[in-house]
């Protein structure tokens, strides 16, 4: 499969048969190099309901006709605008024809604020295990700090882990470092920085930093094979 980076927390994930979108905050991203408009997915995975996540979930599924997989409140909520949901929740997992999902805790919020201003409550965030071909991907999501990643680490063999290094609204790279050290991914990625001013981060420096794996900051559009 082809595992690909695309700005903010936008992961691209094709096998032989599926297209796998991850957060994707398209058109919103100033330097994203998919266009929202074209870009082709089976399915799409959300980790919580803040607006530079979903992105434009709403008009490529309705476009594709991809499934949209969230958890609970999330999905409930997005299957209202007629695009197909399915809702998991913290520690739940299913099979899908591309590979296994499970969701795991992440300490944030989540919400959608609506056209008039009024914020709804999506439930709580979380980050995904995905498991396709017996290779596992980790999405951390945004989250700050939390001693279950070690958990996480010793009960998965993670191949691949996307872990927030922005700070601000998410772990900083020190703290990042420390979650790598956890999860023990053989490859880290950073994720959820440079998008605003407030969490400018250098991934390069952060990628030469981690201790547990080999670190590689991936340039918006690049990817690969697992």
């Amino acid at each position: 499969m082809r595992i690909s980076y695309h700005g903010h927390s936008i992961v691209k994930i094709e096998t032989d048969q599926h297209t796998i979108l991850i957060d994707p905050f398209i058109s919103g991203t100033p330097e994203c190099d998919l266009d929202a408009n074209t870009v082709e997915a089976d399915f799409i995975l959300l980790t919580h309901g803040h607006g530079d996540h979903v992105g434009d979930t709403v008009s490529i599924a309705k476009r594709t006709g991809a499934l949209v997989i969230a958890l609970n409140e999330l999905a409930v909520y997005l299957g209202k605008k007629d695009i197909s949901t399915h809702p998991l929740n913290i520690g739940g997992g299913y099979t899908f024809d591309f590979g296994h999902v499970k969701y795991t805790h992440a300490f944030h919020g989540s919400s959608v604020e609506e056209e008039d201003g009024t914020i709804v409550y999506t439930g709580m965030p979380g980050g995904i295990l995905i498991t396709i071909n017996g290779k596992t991907i980790y999405h951390v999501g945004d989250t700050g700090l939390f001693s279950d990643l070690k958990m996480i680490g010793e009960l998965n063999d993670i191949d691949v882990a996307f872990v927030p290094i922005g700070d601000n609204f998410t772990m900083g790279p020190e703290d990042a470092l420390i979650a790598a050290d956890w999860i023990n991914a053989k490859l880290v990625v950073p994720v959820h920085y440079n998008t605003f001013p407030v969490i400018k981060q250098d991934g390069d420096d952060f990628a030469r930093r981690v201790r547990t794996g080999e670190g590689r900051a991936l340039k918006i559009g690049e990817g690969f094979e697992l």
